[in-house]
């Protein structure tokens, strides 16, 4: 069984190269990329910066307003992300990592490197992969 250890780092369990969207993409686009890669959210990248994340709970409880229903087809990525981005350095501790999660009450933080650049995500089911041996093998 592989046991984290104090000296894991948030960079060996990321999920690296994340897809990204810019913050003038529309709503159905972030949709579609969510379905299309299966993940549950996206960082949003404006010139290189990260400047928040749009989830599909933004997109869910966006939705299910009768004025922003109303409006869906005029609403960009900017309108619904949440700002800023809760951000976590490669370099951090899993632990630390996973307090943050937990105390913020959120699904993921952007991984970053030393120049603030998005390099992952990491979720907890990321956290959870890393106490298993083999985390594709059946149970």
């Amino acid at each position: 069984m592989t046991v984290t250890t104090p000296a894991m780092r948030v960079g060996d369990l990321m999920t690296a190269d994340p897809i990204t969207i810019g913050p003038d993409a529309s709503a159905s686009e972030a949709e579609a990329l969510l379905k299309t890669y299966r993940v549950s959210g996206l960082p949003v990248v404006e010139r290189k910066q990260l400047i928040g994340v749009i989830s599909q709970s933004d997109l869910m409880v966006a939705r299910s307003s009768e004025m922003i229903g109303a409006a869906w087809d005029r609403m960009r990525v900017r309108h619904l992300m949440t700002t800023p981005a809760v951000t976590v350095h490669a370099g951090a501790t899993v632990a630390m990592a996973a307090r943050q999660l937990l105390l913020r009450h959120i699904h993921r933080l952007v991984v970053t490197d030393d120049a603030g650049n998005p390099v992952g995500v990491v979720t907890p089911l990321d956290l959870l992969r890393s106490f298993l041996d083999d985390p594709d093998a059946a149970a």
